[in-house]
């Protein structure tokens, strides 16, 4: 049997995984940061589908301000498709730097959670 070892990001976000889960009335805003780019998703977890997506990878702009744009981006496009309530899913990540610019802004913009 082999033994699978998992970093310190995937056993937070595992735990948070377990808490936090998307219904059709308020969908999982998840974030995604690499070492270039922001990635936001909003998903339905119970039809398991992808509903709104927002990423920073066509922006010319220093990560901090490409991840407000990110959260203004994902934002918007969330009210379009009448969602205004969601549930925030840092993705294992600490709640500083870009998580916590792109979630203000996507705050700032209109979503509640």
């Amino acid at each position: 049997m082999k033994r699978i070892i998992l970093s310190n990001r995937d056993r937070i976000k595992n735990r948070i995984r377990a808490k936090v889960i998307g219904s059709q009335e308020r969908p999982r805003l998840t974030v995604f940061k690499s070492n270039k780019f922001t990635y936001a998703q909003i998903i339905d977890d119970n039809q398991g589908k992808t509903l709104v997506e927002a990423n920073s990878s066509e922006m010319k702009a220093k990560k901090m301000d490409a991840a407000m744009e990110v959260g203004k981006a994902v934002a918007t496009k969330a009210k379009t498709a009448g969602i205004t309530k969601v549930v925030f899913d840092r993705n294992g990540y600490k709640y500083t730097g870009r998580i916590l610019a792109l979630a203000e802004a996507a705050r700032k913009a209109g979503l509640e959670f």
